[in-house]
């Protein structure tokens, strides 16, 4: 599906739960704008009127009045209600999307290109929302004159009518290129948007770094922000052209119809030239209105398009993955976990070959401790996520208790496993934190030596704001309270002290094997190997060796259900 037909099908599918109220809007906006080109005819005529034609004239004009209020306020409520409820839905339909997304999609699509894309696009679109029923009005008052307009003289009506194509020939020009300069002004807030982190998020480098922060403000953030407004400026600079443009071509029809009524049709009753002048002067309110409105509806355009390629991009196999729990849980326990001649590539880097993890043969039994091993790049974490059932294998497959992982499943699989990654996220909320008592909690935040900075309230912890070791540390308990079957490390101790990586390993890591946890640790830390019943090393993506104790087999039966303390 290209780009443009999903842009289309995601608008109807945003319009389709409201199109009563949108016909019911577009019926009324045609009412009043109809109304208000009737309303034309009955000042024209009125200029003429006599005493007999007062009260039919004042009817007239009242009920005229009335219907273009009622045509007004009621295209403008149901335009208002549908366009912030398209957005509300658009802003929850994007979420969902990123929530079920492939997480390889995710990582590729990055961070700085996704948040533009949730704020400033939907923003966009929600301005244009906003002005569009003053738009359509217009459009249509503006219709509702070119009909006054033929009735009064076609002559006239056709000099009109190539001023109008004249017109719209340039605004088409300007529209094209203005699109396609707003196209690439946003492609811009892409890079700006990075640029942004980079200063916010590596603040303490650049303070000591008097050449990058140079570079970075003047070379790349301050030629962004000025190439983006250069564009901006450009592109808006040819909508106001022609706009200028237009209305100038509507003194000349003016002119025109002054000055060549006497020679050209002197048979012709002055109220058509009064009507018709009357009429031209109208029309400009609303045609400049259509007209100011058309560079909103450019960047609309543009940011549709990017939720369009965002959506097309995100789609995924597994469906469902918002929804409620089913009423009988899966099964929670494990006896083994298999990878069976799994495969995984990455994109290849231009001038190089891509990376390739595998095929990889890995057996992980219930109660066991594995340690995954290797150097930087040798594909760690990539095994990690392909056990997860996070990355989907290119091919072989995974098993749980000898059965295959298949794309229905996979989400049941994957509740089986609490992460600490090493790029982690710590959540605020503990999943049961109104179940967990206040003592117990406590005495898991001794247990990992930060009760003297946090704590648990209402199911939250009273700050986050802590060291990064101390956050994993928080990541941890909430590991604890899941209670999981299979726990998985990704270089968990590599931000903690010495003493407190000491205890990780030799009195954490076997507390939870004797809870009869399954653990997956990734690990740099050489001196520790010995506690791990599995260990496997790992390079270039492939497993070069792989070592287990006698026994690695721990029972679950009459396990704790809660940590020792």
């Amino acid at each position: 599906m290209n780009s443009r037909s999903g842009l289309t099908t995601q608008i109807l599918q945003l319009l389709r739960p409201y199109w009563p109220l949108v016909l019911g809007g577009s019926v009324l906006g045609v009412v009043g704008g109809a109304s208000v080109a009737a309303l034309l005819a009955v000042v024209n005529h009125g200029l003429y009127a006599t005493q007999a034609d007062v009260v039919t004239l004042f009817f007239a004009f009242a009920g005229l009045c009335l219907l273009i209020l009622i045509g007004s306020i009621g295209a403008d409520i149901s335009a208002n209600y549908v366009g912030q409820r398209i957005i509300a839905e658009l802003r929850k339909s994007l979420a969902a999307k990123i929530l079920a997304a492939p997480i390889d999609q995710l990582e590729i699509y990055r961070t700085h290109r996704l948040i533009p894309v949730l704020t400033q696009d939907v923003d966009t679109i929600s301005d244009f929302a906003f002005f569009f029923s003053s738009f359509f009005v217009s459009l249509v008052i503006a219709l509702g004159c070119m009909v006054y307009l033929a009735v009064l003289s076609w002559q006239l009506f056709l000099i009109t009518g190539v001023v109008i194509v004249l017109g719209s020939l340039a605004h088409g020009y300007a529209r094209t290129r203005g699109v396609r300069g707003f196209s690439a002004a946003r492609e811009a807030e892409d890079q700006l948007h990075k640029q942004y982190r980079a200063i916010a998020e590596g603040a303490k480098e650049l303070r000591l770094n008097r050449v990058r922060r140079r570079r970075v403000y003047v070379e790349q953030l301050q030629q962004t922000v000025d190439r983006i407004s250069s564009v901006q400026i450009r592109s808006i600079n040819l909508f106001v052209t022609a706009r200028a443009f237009g209305t100038m071509l509507f003194f000349v029809v003016i002119g025109v119809a002054l000055t060549l009524r006497p020679f050209l049709w002197p048979d012709s009753p002055v109220a058509v030239s009064s009507g018709f002048v009357l009429v031209l002067l109208f029309m400009r309110g609303p045609i400049d209105q259509v007209i100011g409105i058309l560079p909103a509806l450019g960047r609309a355009q543009v940011a549709m398009r990017r939720i369009a390629e965002l959506s097309e991009q995100f789609s995924t196999p597994e469906h469902d993955l918002l929804a409620s729990a089913p009423a009988a849980p899966a099964k929670t326990t494990i006896e083994s976990i298999e990878l069976r001649g799994v495969t995984y590539a990455f994109r290849a880097v231009p001038g190089s070959d891509p990376f390739v993890l595998g095929p990889v043969d890995l057996l992980v039994r219930q109660g066991d401790i594995v340690f995954i091993v290797g150097q930087n790049g040798s594909g760690k974490t990539t095994l990690i996520k392909l056990l997860l059932g996070l990355y989907a294998p290119h091919g072989g497959a995974v098993l749980r208790d000898g059965s295959p992982v298949l794309t229905e499943t996979r989400d049941d699989y994957r509740q089986l496993f609490t992460t600490i990654f090493s790029d982690y996220y710590l959540f605020e909320d503990l999943i049961r934190g109104e179940d967990v008592v206040p003592d117990v909690a406590e005495r898991y935040l001794q247990r990992l030596e930060v009760a003297h900075k946090v704590s648990v309230e209402n199911g939250v912890f009273t700050t986050t704001d802590l060291s990064t070791g101390q956050r994993k540390r928080l990541a941890l308990m909430n590991a604890w309270l899941e209670e999981r079957p299979v726990l998985v490390f990704d270089e968990w101790a590599a931000d903690q002290d010495p003493a407190f990586r000491h205890i990780f390993y030799t009195e954490l890591l076997p507390d939870l094997k004797r809870l009869g946890k399954t653990i997956i640790v990734i690990s740099h830390d050489d001196r520790y190997f010995g506690i791990a019943d599995h260990l496997v090393r790992l390079r270039d993506g492939k497993i070069v060796a792989s070592e287990a104790k006698a026994s690695n087999v721990v029972g679950a039966s009459a396990v704790p259900t809660h940590a020792p303390l």
